[in-house]
Parts: C-alpha cells; structure tokens; sequence
C-alpha cells in the first residue's frame, strides 16, 4: 500500500496541476472516449501508456488474455460483454481496438494446462480461444512434433483475430461497422522490445 500511496501523491503534485482542468471537464461534462480498447490484464501491457493516451480517451476493458466471448445474451454474467455495450451503444466510440501482446500468461495456461492454483475460472474462460489454437494445430498438421512451443507467437496472433471475429457477432456492433461508423481494428504489442504491428490483410504489420 505504501507503493501505491506513494504514487497517488507523485500523481497530486506532479500531474495534477497540469491535467486539473481536463479532469474538471470529465467529471462536470461526462466521458466521451473515442475509442474502445479490449486488451490483456498483464500487467506489462497498460493501454493508455502505449498508445501515449490522455485521461477520458479510451474506455478500457481488460481480461485475461483480452478475450471477448461470442455474442450471446443470456442470463449468464458478462462483464466483457456488458462493458462493450456500454462503449459501443452508450458512450458511441468510433472504435474498437483488440490490443494483443506477446509472452501472454493465459495463452500460455491454455498451451501448457492452467496452473493448480488457477483452476476455478481461467481454465473455463481460455476455452474462448480455443479456436485459435485448433487453427495453429491445422496449420502445422504436418509437424510431427507439438507445434505449440515453436508457434507461440502464432497463437497469440490468432487469439487477437479471434476476438475480432467474436467482436463481429454482436449485431449492434456489425451494423455499426457495416454502416462506417464503427471501425474495428486489432495491434499486437510486444513487451521485449515495446514495438507495435497492427493486423492488415489478415496479418500483422509493424507501425513504423
């Protein structure tokens, strides 16, 4: 806690006078971020630092892996699904921007098996991205060796498209990109050496 109280007041002296007004503005006006962004929880990987993002401009939805699950509403808890309709039907964002990373922990739980003391919901939630891993195994049918530790990154890159495509079944959110009003983009970040590709024609291009 001493951390973070630390920081708090690095925040109140150092910050805070030069965005007072902009915090101002966000609480007397409301937010009106521009875009969504659908990302890991890994600590490694914080959205608003890597994209150099300011305070009210991205509506952030963080889970392990930055999975999203089908559209399906149901009388099932959603917490991913229910915070993109908020962005996406409430708050009207431009657009909705998967933001994957290499050396994913959940990705990682889903190749070798979920740690012990993570049984209760991480193993259940990675089945989302299963898909992506039966896709890299298609691919490499013709590795007689498990293909998964030599393809990790290729894992990674298809679980990011995956949640793309899972993004594309909510009606709401197919109309709006139909229509131009909402885009739909995925980038793929890499910790080691803090570059940036972003997924063009069905692969990932570094931004220059």
């Amino acid at each position: 806690m001493d951390r973070l109280i630390a920081g708090y007041r690095r925040f109140r002296t150092e910050r805070w006078p030069n965005e007072r007004a902009r915090y101002e503005a966000l609480a007397t006006r409301g937010q009106s971020p521009h875009t969504l962004i659908i990302s890991c929880s890994d600590s490694r990987v914080d959205p608003q630092t890597v994209f150099g993002a300011a305070p009210g401009e991205l509506f952030v939805v963080r889970n392990v892996a930055g999975l999203v699950p089908p559209y399906q509403p149901d009388a099932r808890l959603h917490g991913t699904s229910a915070a993109i309709e908020y962005a996406v039907r409430v708050l009207k964002v431009k657009a909705v921007v998967v933001l994957g990373h290499a050396n994913c922990g959940g990705v990682r739980a889903m190749i070798d098996g979920v740690p012990a003391a993570a049984g209760d919901f991480v193993e259940n939630w990675m089945k989302i991205a299963e898909p992506a891993l039966e896709r890299v195994r298609r691919h490499h049918a013709h590795d007689h060796d498990h293909p998964y530790e030599k393809h990790v990154a290729e894992v990674e890159a298809e679980v990011t498209k995956l949640t793309l495509e899972n993004l594309a079944t909510f009606p709401w959110i197919a109309d709006e990109a139909k229509a131009g009003r909402l885009g739909l983009h995925a980038f793929r970040f890499e910790v080691f050496t803090g570059s940036m590709s972003v997924l063009e024609d069905d692969r990932f291009v570094p931004v220059e």
